[in-house]
């Protein structure tokens, strides 16, 4: 594919956050243009968000519906080769349907649906079409979180014993959502957001990047959630115990109300040879500790990591890389797993193109919010995901 690819966005118009996040990710490696869109569920508002990003006006569709049909007709030469899904969660699962049954590739924010029998579906139709499906957990794009990764997955620290991810934030410590604050809105919303608050908006990403750098799988848990705060009907503060499919055992936390956090993201592994300690607050550093060396500190951009956590630094040492970077190294590998797809070619299982989350982990982590859920109306009884 000589060209550069095209996708078309749903949602992500006026007033909202995720989406202008999305753009800036996609635009990053030059490699993927944003064509077209239905960026509202208001579709005069659809169109004028299109406008603010000087799109063609034919290509600012009202509804989803509409672009999808639309460009399904366009001759391949211009239409979308797929789409960036930035709703609300309950908004996930109706335009990945209908752009996989008209043949259109899918990227999604997570959770990947709104309750896991829509997840499952998906993965049903990913199966059925063949197409590809990615999902922006985006923190396992972070440079260290691969070498993380890495280094578990060549023993350096010998069998993981227990892993500790938290992520914590205090931005829903009272009642924003009644004062017109849209994303407190939405989040706090069951209609919206399904049977998890804090547990689907942040507990996801604190569950997938234990998956995601240990390679283990949760086989089940005990969870304790609350709602704080009074009026509020999702949880916005969970507590949970893990066991792994190798014996490890873990504790996850996720929290809205913990006053002075700002998106404290943490994981700490901890195996038979040694520890491995990662913080988003810090993310060009990882922590690897040693029964009978000093602590090391690993930092970005340097000769010594792995060949994964190399090709996803993007600046010299010492130049800050974040959130949007690793945003960015999500869009770039399913980009070119896109572009060996197209052009019928087949990637080895180590080929970076592969590296990103799929629907697999969209399945996950919808089991792990209703596992959750269910395990703490149960008063923490151990309770197994189900995701078959």
């Amino acid at each position: 594919m000589a060209r550069k690819l095209r996708y078309g966005m749903v949602g992500g118009g006026r007033g909202a956050f995720i989406g202008a996040v999305h753009r800036i990710a996609a635009a990053m490696d030059q490699q993927i243009d944003l064509v077209c869109g239905a960026f509202s569920s208001d579709p005069e508002k659809s169109k004028a968000s299109g406008a603010d990003l000087f799109l063609p006006p034919d290509r600012c569709y009202g509804t989803f519906e509409e672009m999808i049909k639309s460009e399904a007709k366009l001759p391949k030469d211009k239409r979308m080769d797929f789409i960036a899904i930035v709703t609300p969660n309950h908004m996930h699962f109706p335009p990945a349907k209908m752009a996989l049954e008209n043949g259109f590739h899918v990227l999604s924010d997570k959770p990947a649906t709104f309750n896991l029998k829509q997840a499952k579906q998906i993965r049903d139709l990913v199966k059925k079409t063949g197409l590809l499906y990615a999902l922006t957990h985006n923190y396992t794009g972070y440079p260290l979180v691969k070498q993380a990764r890495d280094m578990v997955q060549t023993g350096k620290i010998g069998k993981v014993r227990k892993v500790i991810v938290e992520y914590p934030q205090g931005w829903l410590a009272t009642r924003l959502e009644i004062l017109g604050q849209k994303q407190a809105f939405w989040r706090t919303d069951p209609k919206q957001s399904g049977a998890g608050g804090c547990v689907g908006d942040i507990g996801t990403h604190a569950e997938n990047l234990a998956e995601y750098i240990t390679g283990l799988k949760i086989k089940e848990l005990a969870a304790d959630i609350t709602t704080f705060v009074k009026g509020r009907v999702l949880d916005d503060d969970v507590n949970v115990l893990l066991r792994f499919d190798n014996g490890a055992k873990g504790v996850l936390h996720a929290s809205q109300i913990s006053i002075g956090e700002e998106n404290n993201l943490n994981i700490r592994v901890h195996g038979e040879k040694g520890s491995l300690e990662w913080h988003q607050k810090e993310p060009n550093t990882l922590i690897a500790k040693w029964p009978d060396q000093p602590i090391q500190m690993l930092r970005t951009a340097q000769g010594y990591l792995s060949d994964a956590a190399k090709r996803a630094g993007r600046t010299p040492p010492a130049h800050p890389e974040g959130y949007l970077e690793a945003f960015a190294n999500i869009y770039k590998n399913f980009a070119n797993h896109i572009r060996a797809f197209e052009e019928k070619r087949k990637l080895a299982p180590d080929d970076a193109a592969l590296d990103y989350p799929k629907i697999e982990d969209g399945v996950r982590g919808m089991a792990f919010i209703e596992a959750v859920v269910a395990s703490s109306k149960a008063n923490a009884k151990w309770t197994k995901l189900d995701t078959k």
